[in-house]
């Protein structure tokens, strides 16, 4: 667990980093560009696009592992919005939980296997 907690510190950080970087030099408008680019057809706009695609599966796996609760909704908002900083974070929180594990990391009450 420490190796996973070690890359998803390293993660948050550089993607921190970059972008600070990134908002200091060309501001905060980040959504003309993405879905500019998608809409353009060229390879940065299939990389956005494989990029929301993941971004869709972080959000669903966040909101389905809190069982899709008031709770889970904002995390799974969270995560779309915010990408691998919230996931990195909201993976530090849970593996830093008393009992921590892959399998409650991954599955939450799920692993119990009541609905």
């Amino acid at each position: 667990m420490n190796a996973a907690r070690a890359l998803w510190l390293v993660l948050l950080l550089a993607v921190g980093v970059y972008t600070a970087a990134v908002i200091r030099a060309h501001g905060l408008d980040f959504v003309t560009p993405f879905f500019g680019a998608i809409r353009e057809g060229g390879w940065q706009g299939q990389f956005n696009a494989d990029f929301l695609a993941m971004l869709i599966l972080s959000a669903a796996w966040t909101g389905w592992r809190n069982r899709w609760s008031p709770r889970g909704i904002l995390l799974a908002l969270l995560a779309l919005g915010f990408g691998a900083p919230f996931l990195c974070i909201y993976l530090l929180y849970l593996s830093s939980r008393p009992g921590a594990s892959i399998q409650s990391l991954l599955l939450g009450d799920h692993e119990k296997g009541t609905h």
